[in-house]
Protein backbone atom coordinates (compact mmCIF):
# COMPACT_ATOMS: atom_id res chain seq x y z
CA UNK A 1 0.00 0.00 0.00
CA UNK A 2 3.22 2.12 0.25
CA UNK A 3 3.75 1.81 -3.01
CA UNK A 4 0.76 3.04 -4.15
CA UNK A 5 0.83 6.79 -5.87
CA UNK A 6 -2.93 6.91 -4.78
CA UNK A 7 -2.72 6.55 -0.84
CA UNK A 8 -0.95 9.81 0.34
CA UNK A 9 -3.84 11.96 -1.82
CA UNK A 10 -7.00 9.45 -0.48
CA UNK A 11 -5.83 9.67 2.88
CA UNK A 12 -5.50 13.63 2.70
CA UNK A 13 -9.17 13.65 1.18
CA UNK A 14 -10.31 11.56 4.31
CA UNK A 15 -8.84 13.36 6.26
CA UNK A 16 -10.22 16.42 4.86
CA UNK A 17 -13.75 15.29 4.64
CA UNK A 18 -13.08 14.13 8.50
CA UNK A 19 -12.03 17.11 9.83
CA UNK A 20 -15.39 18.67 8.03
CA UNK A 21 -17.73 16.66 9.69
CA UNK A 22 -15.86 17.59 13.40
CA UNK A 23 -16.85 21.34 12.40
CA UNK A 24 -19.87 20.35 11.29
CA UNK A 25 -21.44 17.45 12.23
CA UNK A 26 -24.49 17.67 9.48
CA UNK A 27 -21.19 17.76 6.82
CA UNK A 28 -22.24 14.22 5.26
CA UNK A 29 -26.05 14.36 5.19
CA UNK A 30 -27.86 14.34 2.19
CA UNK A 31 -31.45 14.98 0.88
CA UNK A 32 -33.97 14.70 -1.65
CA UNK A 33 -35.68 17.93 -2.79
CA UNK A 34 -37.91 18.66 -5.64
CA UNK A 35 -36.25 15.77 -7.03
CA UNK A 36 -32.50 17.14 -6.55
CA UNK A 37 -30.00 15.96 -4.49
CA UNK A 38 -28.77 18.82 -2.08
CA UNK A 39 -25.58 18.45 0.66
CA UNK A 40 -22.16 19.41 1.36
CA UNK A 41 -20.90 16.49 -0.56
CA UNK A 42 -22.71 17.62 -3.68
CA UNK A 43 -21.56 21.01 -3.34
CA UNK A 44 -18.32 19.81 -3.42
CA UNK A 45 -18.30 17.68 -6.56
CA UNK A 46 -20.46 20.52 -8.35
CA UNK A 47 -18.07 23.54 -7.10
CA UNK A 48 -15.28 20.92 -8.19
CA UNK A 49 -16.42 20.20 -11.71
CA UNK A 50 -15.31 22.74 -13.47
CA UNK A 51 -11.62 22.17 -12.13
CA UNK A 52 -12.23 18.15 -12.55
CA UNK A 53 -12.63 19.07 -16.30
CA UNK A 54 -9.45 21.35 -17.14
CA UNK A 55 -7.85 18.85 -14.79
CA UNK A 56 -8.71 16.36 -17.26
CA UNK A 57 -7.35 17.81 -20.34
CA UNK A 58 -4.11 18.61 -18.23
CA UNK A 59 -3.49 15.17 -17.75
CA UNK A 60 -3.43 14.15 -21.49
CA UNK A 61 -1.07 17.55 -22.12
CA UNK A 62 0.93 16.65 -19.20
CA UNK A 63 1.28 13.25 -20.68
CA UNK A 64 3.18 13.99 -23.37
CA UNK A 65 5.32 16.53 -21.86
CA UNK A 66 3.56 19.56 -21.86
CA UNK A 67 1.53 22.12 -20.15
CA UNK A 68 -1.34 24.21 -20.55
CA UNK A 69 -1.14 27.69 -18.51
CA UNK A 70 -4.09 28.80 -21.20
CA UNK A 71 -7.30 27.18 -19.89
CA UNK A 72 -7.80 29.58 -17.51
CA UNK A 73 -8.06 32.36 -19.99
CA UNK A 74 -9.89 30.03 -22.67
CA UNK A 75 -12.43 29.49 -19.83
CA UNK A 76 -13.15 33.40 -19.32
CA UNK A 77 -13.37 33.54 -23.32
CA UNK A 78 -15.86 30.69 -23.53
CA UNK A 79 -18.17 32.79 -20.76
CA UNK A 80 -17.75 36.19 -22.42
CA UNK A 81 -18.24 34.46 -26.13
CA UNK A 82 -21.74 32.63 -24.97
CA UNK A 83 -23.12 35.89 -22.88
CA UNK A 84 -22.29 38.49 -25.29
CA UNK A 85 -24.10 35.84 -27.35
CA UNK A 86 -27.04 35.46 -25.54
CA UNK A 87 -27.40 39.28 -25.20
CA UNK A 88 -27.23 39.82 -27.87
CA UNK A 89 -29.86 37.18 -30.01
CA UNK A 90 -31.18 35.08 -26.96
CA UNK A 91 -29.82 31.97 -28.83
CA UNK A 92 -27.58 29.57 -26.10
CA UNK A 93 -27.15 27.13 -28.06
CA UNK A 94 -25.82 29.09 -30.67
CA UNK A 95 -23.24 31.06 -28.15
CA UNK A 96 -22.42 28.01 -26.80
CA UNK A 97 -21.31 26.20 -30.02
CA UNK A 98 -19.99 29.33 -31.16
CA UNK A 99 -17.90 29.83 -27.48
CA UNK A 100 -16.77 26.11 -27.94
CA UNK A 101 -15.86 26.29 -31.40
CA UNK A 102 -13.13 29.21 -30.65
CA UNK A 103 -11.57 27.11 -27.97
CA UNK A 104 -11.54 24.59 -30.58
CA UNK A 105 -9.60 26.81 -32.83
CA UNK A 106 -7.46 28.42 -29.72
CA UNK A 107 -6.30 24.96 -28.88
CA UNK A 108 -4.91 24.52 -32.41
CA UNK A 109 -2.96 27.57 -31.89
CA UNK A 110 -1.36 26.06 -28.59
CA UNK A 111 -1.07 23.27 -30.44
CA UNK A 112 0.77 24.57 -33.51
CA UNK A 113 3.17 26.50 -31.46
CA UNK A 114 4.19 23.51 -29.54
CA UNK A 115 4.28 20.77 -32.10
CA UNK A 116 5.22 22.50 -35.40
CA UNK A 117 7.49 25.90 -34.42
CA UNK A 118 8.79 23.90 -31.59
CA UNK A 119 8.19 26.41 -29.17
CA UNK A 120 8.35 25.36 -25.02
CA UNK A 121 4.72 24.38 -24.13
CA UNK A 122 4.99 26.61 -20.87
CA UNK A 123 6.20 29.88 -23.50
CA UNK A 124 3.24 28.85 -26.01
CA UNK A 125 0.47 28.81 -23.74
CA UNK A 126 1.98 31.51 -21.66
CA UNK A 127 1.03 33.89 -24.41
CA UNK A 128 -2.52 32.78 -24.50
CA UNK A 129 -2.93 33.00 -20.72
CA UNK A 130 -2.37 36.37 -21.01
CA UNK A 131 -3.85 37.58 -24.10
CA UNK A 132 -7.05 35.63 -23.87
CA UNK A 133 -7.07 37.29 -20.74
CA UNK A 134 -7.56 40.40 -22.74
CA UNK A 135 -9.55 38.75 -25.82
CA UNK A 136 -12.24 38.55 -22.64
CA UNK A 137 -11.92 41.55 -22.04
CA UNK A 138 -12.32 43.03 -25.48
CA UNK A 139 -15.44 41.40 -25.72
CA UNK A 140 -17.18 42.32 -23.56
CA UNK A 141 -15.50 45.47 -23.03
CA UNK A 142 -14.65 45.39 -19.56
CA UNK A 143 -18.23 45.11 -17.86
CA UNK A 144 -19.51 41.95 -16.46
CA UNK A 145 -22.39 40.58 -18.90
CA UNK A 146 -25.17 39.41 -17.35
CA UNK A 147 -28.08 37.26 -18.93
CA UNK A 148 -31.21 35.32 -18.41
CA UNK A 149 -31.30 31.85 -20.10
CA UNK A 150 -33.02 28.86 -19.15
CA UNK A 151 -31.23 26.70 -21.15
CA UNK A 152 -27.74 28.03 -20.25
CA UNK A 153 -28.81 28.41 -17.11
CA UNK A 154 -29.09 24.42 -16.55
CA UNK A 155 -25.28 24.04 -17.81
CA UNK A 156 -23.76 24.90 -14.52
CA UNK A 157 -26.82 25.27 -11.92
CA UNK A 158 -29.44 22.32 -13.56
CA UNK A 159 -30.58 19.06 -11.82
CA UNK A 160 -31.15 15.97 -13.13
CA UNK A 161 -31.26 14.17 -9.48
CA UNK A 162 -27.81 15.10 -9.51
CA UNK A 163 -26.69 18.73 -10.25
CA UNK A 164 -25.72 18.67 -14.19
CA UNK A 165 -22.42 19.98 -13.71
CA UNK A 166 -21.56 17.10 -12.40
CA UNK A 167 -22.90 14.56 -14.75
CA UNK A 168 -20.96 16.09 -17.74
CA UNK A 169 -17.69 16.17 -15.72
CA UNK A 170 -17.68 12.85 -14.89
CA UNK A 171 -19.20 11.56 -18.37
CA UNK A 172 -15.83 13.43 -19.68
CA UNK A 173 -14.13 11.41 -17.71
CA UNK A 174 -15.57 8.00 -18.08
CA UNK A 175 -15.06 8.91 -22.27
CA UNK A 176 -11.83 9.31 -21.47
CA UNK A 177 -10.53 6.50 -19.91
CA UNK A 178 -12.20 4.54 -21.89
CA UNK A 179 -10.71 5.36 -24.92
CA UNK A 180 -7.59 5.90 -23.96
CA UNK A 181 -7.36 2.38 -21.46
CA UNK A 182 -9.43 0.51 -24.06
CA UNK A 183 -7.88 1.59 -27.35
CA UNK A 184 -4.28 2.29 -28.25
CA UNK A 185 -4.49 5.95 -27.79
CA UNK A 186 -3.55 6.00 -24.01
CA UNK A 187 0.12 4.18 -24.81
CA UNK A 188 0.41 6.64 -27.98
CA UNK A 189 0.06 9.49 -26.02
CA UNK A 190 2.51 8.05 -22.93
CA UNK A 191 5.08 7.02 -25.88
CA UNK A 192 5.18 10.42 -27.40
CA UNK A 193 5.80 11.93 -23.93
CA UNK A 194 8.37 9.08 -22.91
CA UNK A 195 10.71 10.27 -25.90
CA UNK A 196 8.96 11.91 -29.11
CA UNK A 197 11.67 11.31 -31.51
CA UNK A 198 11.96 7.76 -30.92
CA UNK A 199 7.94 7.65 -30.70
CA UNK A 200 8.15 9.55 -34.15
CA UNK A 201 10.86 6.91 -35.66
CA UNK A 202 8.42 4.20 -34.59
CA UNK A 203 5.67 5.63 -36.66
CA UNK A 204 3.19 7.30 -34.13
CA UNK A 205 2.36 11.08 -35.48
CA UNK A 206 4.08 12.98 -32.35
CA UNK A 207 2.64 16.15 -33.66
CA UNK A 208 -0.78 15.12 -34.45
CA UNK A 209 -1.10 13.63 -31.18
CA UNK A 210 0.31 16.44 -29.28
CA UNK A 211 -2.08 18.97 -31.29
CA UNK A 212 -5.11 16.34 -30.34
CA UNK A 213 -4.03 16.72 -26.71
CA UNK A 214 -4.25 20.59 -26.87
CA UNK A 215 -7.72 20.64 -28.58
CA UNK A 216 -9.02 18.55 -25.75
CA UNK A 217 -7.64 20.97 -23.25
CA UNK A 218 -8.73 23.80 -24.79
CA UNK A 219 -12.52 22.19 -25.63
CA UNK A 220 -12.64 21.16 -21.29
CA UNK A 221 -11.48 24.17 -20.66
CA UNK A 222 -14.47 26.15 -23.06
CA UNK A 223 -17.03 23.69 -21.39
CA UNK A 224 -15.80 24.45 -17.72
CA UNK A 225 -15.86 28.42 -18.71
CA UNK A 226 -19.61 27.45 -19.60
CA UNK A 227 -20.39 25.96 -16.15
CA UNK A 228 -18.92 28.89 -14.44
CA UNK A 229 -20.81 31.74 -16.27
CA UNK A 230 -23.83 29.71 -15.98
CA UNK A 231 -23.56 29.11 -12.45
CA UNK A 232 -23.85 32.86 -12.39
CA UNK A 233 -25.28 34.02 -15.18
CA UNK A 234 -22.97 36.33 -16.22
CA UNK A 235 -19.83 36.70 -17.95
CA UNK A 236 -16.75 38.31 -15.57
CA UNK A 237 -13.54 37.91 -17.78
CA UNK A 238 -11.45 39.74 -15.23
CA UNK A 239 -11.99 36.95 -12.46
CA UNK A 240 -13.96 33.68 -14.39
CA UNK A 241 -11.61 31.04 -14.43
CA UNK A 242 -8.71 32.95 -12.50
CA UNK A 243 -6.07 30.43 -11.49
CA UNK A 244 -7.94 27.61 -12.20
CA UNK A 245 -5.05 26.62 -13.99
CA UNK A 246 -2.80 26.45 -11.30
CA UNK A 247 -5.63 23.93 -9.29
CA UNK A 248 -5.41 21.83 -12.40
CA UNK A 249 -1.91 21.13 -12.09
CA UNK A 250 -2.09 20.55 -8.39
CA UNK A 251 -4.87 18.34 -8.83
CA UNK A 252 -2.45 16.37 -11.68
CA UNK A 253 0.40 16.44 -9.85
CA UNK A 254 -1.49 15.47 -6.33
CA UNK A 255 -2.69 12.14 -8.43
CA UNK A 256 0.38 11.39 -9.35
CA UNK A 257 0.67 11.67 -12.99
CA UNK A 258 4.78 13.00 -14.08
CA UNK A 259 5.39 16.36 -15.45
CA UNK A 260 8.10 14.79 -16.94
CA UNK A 261 5.59 12.91 -19.27
CA UNK A 262 5.01 9.49 -20.42
CA UNK A 263 3.10 8.58 -17.18
CA UNK A 264 -0.37 9.42 -16.00
CA UNK A 265 -3.54 8.39 -14.13
CA UNK A 266 -7.27 9.55 -14.72
CA UNK A 267 -8.33 8.14 -11.44
CA UNK A 268 -5.27 9.74 -9.55
CA UNK A 269 -6.47 13.51 -11.14
CA UNK A 270 -10.47 12.94 -10.09
CA UNK A 271 -8.36 12.06 -6.51
CA UNK A 272 -6.83 15.32 -6.91
CA UNK A 273 -9.35 17.41 -8.17
CA UNK A 274 -11.64 16.57 -5.05
CA UNK A 275 -8.92 16.88 -2.66
CA UNK A 276 -8.35 20.26 -3.81
CA UNK A 277 -12.15 21.62 -3.65
CA UNK A 278 -12.62 19.57 -0.59
CA UNK A 279 -9.54 21.65 0.95
CA UNK A 280 -11.10 25.11 -0.39
CA UNK A 281 -14.65 24.04 1.20
CA UNK A 282 -12.64 23.30 4.45
CA UNK A 283 -11.04 26.70 4.74
CA UNK A 284 -13.90 28.34 4.51
CA UNK A 285 -15.77 25.44 6.94
CA UNK A 286 -13.32 26.50 9.77
CA UNK A 287 -13.24 29.95 8.96
CA UNK A 288 -10.34 30.82 7.66
CA UNK A 289 -9.83 34.11 5.60
CA UNK A 290 -10.32 32.60 2.35
CA UNK A 291 -7.44 35.15 0.83
CA UNK A 292 -5.16 32.42 2.76
CA UNK A 293 -7.05 29.57 0.86
CA UNK A 294 -3.54 29.53 -1.65
CA UNK A 295 -1.50 29.35 1.20
CA UNK A 296 -3.08 26.45 2.84
CA UNK A 297 -3.35 24.77 -0.94
CA UNK A 298 0.19 25.16 -1.19
CA UNK A 299 0.90 23.53 2.25
CA UNK A 300 -1.21 20.53 1.27
CA UNK A 301 0.48 20.06 -1.81
CA UNK A 302 3.73 20.14 -1.15
CA UNK A 303 2.98 17.44 2.31
CA UNK A 304 1.07 15.18 -0.52
CA UNK A 305 4.47 15.30 -2.98
CA UNK A 306 6.80 14.90 0.08
CA UNK A 307 5.27 11.41 0.96
CA UNK A 308 5.09 10.07 -2.80
CA UNK A 309 8.59 11.06 -3.26
CA UNK A 310 10.79 7.88 -4.08
CA UNK A 311 12.73 7.88 -1.30
CA UNK A 312 9.69 7.84 1.30
CA UNK A 313 7.55 5.19 -1.22
CA UNK A 314 10.69 2.97 -1.78
CA UNK A 315 10.13 3.38 -5.53
CA UNK A 316 13.47 3.50 -7.52
CA UNK A 317 14.01 5.43 -10.75
CA UNK A 318 15.02 2.81 -13.45
CA UNK A 319 18.64 3.99 -15.13
CA UNK A 320 18.86 4.51 -18.85
CA UNK A 321 20.89 2.76 -20.64
CA UNK A 322 23.76 4.85 -22.04
CA UNK A 323 25.75 3.85 -25.66
CA UNK A 324 29.08 2.53 -24.99
CA UNK A 325 31.72 5.65 -25.03
CA UNK A 326 28.77 7.70 -23.96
Amino acid sequence: MKRNRLLWPLLALVALLLLNLAVTPSFFALRIQDGHLFGSLVDILRNGAPTLLIALGMTLVIATRGIDLSVGAVAAIAGAVTCTHIAATGDAVGGMALALGLCAVLGLWNGFLVSVLGIQPIIATLVLMTAGRGMAMLMTEGQIVTVNNDLFGKVGAGFLVLPIAILISLAALAGVALLTRRTALGMLIEAVGVNPQASRLAGVRARTIIWTVYVFSALCAGVAGLMIASNVNAADANNAGLWIEMDAILAVVIGGTSLAGGRYSLTGTLVGALVIQTLTTTVYTIGVPPETTLVFKAAVVIVVCLLQAPRLTGRRRVPVPQKAGA
